[in-house]
């Protein structure tokens, strides 16, 4: 390792630390740690001070952390738990946003304002699940029926745009990715039926006794898993984020109860400790900050694309659960399921290598992505109540099935 590379790792985990005592000092506003990982990778990035710069050691890191991050969102869902009514409803919802992106994206193509229709609007479908997970768990609301709905929401706001981007943004043929993408499914589904299977008392003692020791090897075996995933899904020409969503939720399946308590602050050490801060530091080293603000026309694409992801992904929050929720937790639903960064910026990364993009689009979406970490969860976690904590959705309609998530 160079001194360059030894030094731009010291500042990126001096952010990391930095981060949440910022968060910390200012805890009575609920500003997530995530913004300011960013805004700290921005500071010390090549953009402005110049204090840390990125080599094929820090993206390999930073790619793991967003590899890491998707594997969390998927370890975190219970489908079971969540409700058939509300995975249905939310797929009814990111259908319509997928209606709703195809027609912004058409339009500003064809008024000339981006190149790809297609990228932008898949841009706009994005919903930032493992990103608002620990903001859901920090304000006790993630078993609550309001958090169930949201996890729904925001796993098919994060799954399905990444099906979509492995399908139709592929180097092969739609066809060719779509048989892929069943036999990467196929093999998943295999991977999950044998993790979810009675193992062996020996093999389970082993884990158990392991738990406990320096040797970690339950932690092991999930590493082992994401990256085994991740390299699976890379050979298949899949998208990498979709193995990790996958190895999260095999992860969920084969462990028990005691096990998943006893693995929970392991995994979020590994994660939200360490590879997870080092994503979003990155992405902010990584912005184009410099452009954005020496271009007039870059920084007006900012809230142009901002109020896009609100009505394209968050309006059709507003009428797919009105007989569920009341204005008010739709209205939080609105903004909290159109918060966007991880999946876009792999999005307009793929357009710009693609020449596909226009730079400024990228660096405007990416600027709107950050404006939605920052400003809707505050603005629906406040809609929703967040400082009760838990929730008692009591306006669920009582001739409606969704009863069922109470």
């Amino acid at each position: 390792m160079s001194h360059q590379t030894a030094l731009s790792i010291f500042v990126i985990m001096l952010a990391a630390v930095v981060a949440p005592t910022c968060a910390e000092l200012v805890r009575r506003f609920r500003i997530p740690s995530v913004l300011f990982e960013i805004l700290l990778g921005i500071a010390i990035g090549p953009q402005v001070l110049g204090w840390a710069h990125t080599d094929q050691f820090v993206s390999g890191l930073s790619t793991l952390g967003l590899s890491f991050l998707f594997f969390m969102a998927g370890y975190e869902i219970n489908f079971a738990e969540l409700g058939g009514t509300a995975v249905r409803r939310a797929g009814l919802g990111w259908l319509i946003t997928l209606a709703l992106a195809l027609a912004v994206g058409g339009a500003l193509m064809v008024t000339g304002y981006v190149v790809s229709g297609l990228l932008v609007g898949l841009c706009l479908t994005t919903t930032a699940i493992g990103t608002l997970l620990p903001m859901l768990r920090d304000r006790g609301m993630l078993e609550s029926p309001f958090g169930r709905i949201l996890l729904a929401s925001g796993t098919i706001g994060e799954f399905a745009p990444v099906v979509a981007v492995t399908v139709l943004l592929g180097t092969l043929s739609p066809g060719i990715e779509a048989v892929l993408l069943i036999f990467f499914v196929a093999l998943t589904l295999a991977v999950a039926v044998a993790a979810s299977r009675p193992q062996p008392p020996a093999f389970v003692d082993a884990v158990q006794r392991h738990l406990g020791t320096s040797t970690q090897l339950p932690v092991r075996f999930v590493l082992l898993l994401v990256t085994g995933l991740v390299v699976l899904a890379s050979s298949l020409n899949q998208e990498i984020l979709l193995g990790a969503f996958a190895s999260g939720l095999i992860a969920h399946l084969a462990f028990n109860d005691e096990e998943a308590a006893a693995m929970q602050p392991r995994l979020e050490a590994v994660g939200f400790g360490f590879l997870i801060p080092v994503f979003f530091i990155v992405s902010g080293m990584e912005f184009h900050v410099r452009e954005l603000f020496s271009n007039p026309s870059i920084l007006l694409r900012v809230p142009v694309f901002l109020v896009l992801m609100l009505l394209v992904r968050g309006l059709p929050a507003l009428f797919v659960y009105s007989k569920i929720l009341d204005w008010r937790r739709r209205a939080s639903l609105m903004f909290l399921q159109s918060t966007a960064l991880p999946l876009l910026v792999v999005i307009t990364g793929i357009g710009l290598a693609a020449h596909k993009m226009r730079p400024e689009n990228a660096i405007a979406l990416v600027g709107a992505a950050m404006l939605s970490v920052l400003i809707f969860p505050l603005v629906g976690f406040a809609l929703a109540g967040s400082e009760a904590g838990p929730i008692d959705v009591t306006e669920l309609a009582e001739s409606d099935p969704a009863n069922d998530l109470l």
